[in-house]
């Protein structure tokens, strides 16, 4: 049975195919004998209580110079394709906020939409870990610039983030003897009108901020270690980590072991899991990667798992 998978994405010729993890999974899907669609995310709306979208089908192809080609476009409902996945990256900000309400209503009329909107909605991916406090490290989440020092001092050696980044955007390493923290914590709580978050640095990045990746519920059993460059704090691919994969450690299977069943429950189909050091630090549901780079280096299909579950949900 051929399945219709629609993929909301960002703009196709902005995909980087050579390790973009939704082209991955149209390409699973397509050597599946499935049909790959692409929607823009400004392109759904809502209209006499059905949400539909222009979508576009895809011919995928193996070579990353010219990795597809469009046919036809087609305004459908969403509930009119096996499933949808939505894998546009983050900022989350108001029009992503929007996005997941559309889709909760394409959800409440028949749509099979991963992740769930709701539970993406819900789970902040900075904040999300909070609620399982017995695997992260020494964490403060505050705007008050007080209460923000008070922590650097006491804990020595602390990192600052931004709620809403990616991508190592605006990550600072400060210490309590940083001549420039005062600074920093202006600038990223905005002069303490914008939340953030803390946390105890964690020396076990030098080996690798872990990528460990939860599908259907189940964990894939290797983790892609993003191991900082030559003098950066940051392990981040797009800050010029490298991308190393590799068994998960004991550790790594208790803390996704765990996680994998509460998160699934949920409509979490795609999670990744980052942990430094055995400490959990984000739990990524917006559009998790590095299913590339696992199935080059260990052979192991994680983007064809991804299929193989969304077959089993639409029931074929």
């Amino acid at each position: 049975m051929t399945l219709d998978f629609a993929f909301i994405v960002d703009p196709l010729p902005g995909l980087k195919p050579y390790k973009d993890s939704s082209v991955a999974m149209m390409r699973a899907a397509a050597v599946r004998g499935h049909r790959p669609w692409a929607i823009r995310r400004e392109d759904v709306a809502w209209h006499e209580g059905v949400v539909s979208a222009r979508a576009v089908p895809l011919a995928v192809h193996a070579d990353d110079g010219n990795w597809y080609s469009e046919g036809e476009p087609e305004s459908r409902a969403l509930a009119a394709f096996d499933a949808v996945l939505m894998r546009q990256d983050p900022p989350f900000d108001f029009e992503y906020l929007t996005a997941t309400w559309l889709l909760e209503r394409a959800a409440a009329g028949g749509a099979k939409v991963f992740n769930d909107p709701r539970a993406v909605r819900d789970h902040s991916e900075k904040l999300s870990i909070t609620e399982f406090p017995q695997f992260i490290p020494a964490t403060l989440v505050a705007r008050d610039p007080f209460r923000l020092h008070a922590f650097i001092d006491e804990i020595g050696d602390v990192v600052l983030k931004p709620l809403d980044g990616m991508g190592g955007s605006q990550i600072f390493r400060v210490t309590s003897h940083d001549p420039n923290r005062h600074v920093i914590v202006e600038t990223l709580t905005q002069y303490g009108t914008r939340t953030i978050m803390a946390q105890r640095y964690l020396p076990g990045v030098r080996d690798g901020d872990k990528r460990v990746l939860i599908i259907g519920g189940e964990v894939v059993p290797y983790a892609l270690a993003r191991i900082p460059r030559e003098g950066e704090t940051r392990a981040n691919l797009a800050a010029g980590g490298r991308g190393v994969a590799m068994p998960l450690s004991e550790r790594e299977w208790e803390i996704a072991r765990f996680l994998a069943p509460v998160l699934w429950a949920r409509g979490l189909l795609i999670v990744g899991l980052d942990i430094i050091g055995g400490h959990l630090t984000e739990i990524n549901v917006t559009s998790p990667t590095c299913m590339v780079e696992i199935a080059a280096q260990q052979g192991f299909d994680v983007a064809g798992q991804v299929i193989e579950t969304l077959e089993r949900l639409c029931g074929r």
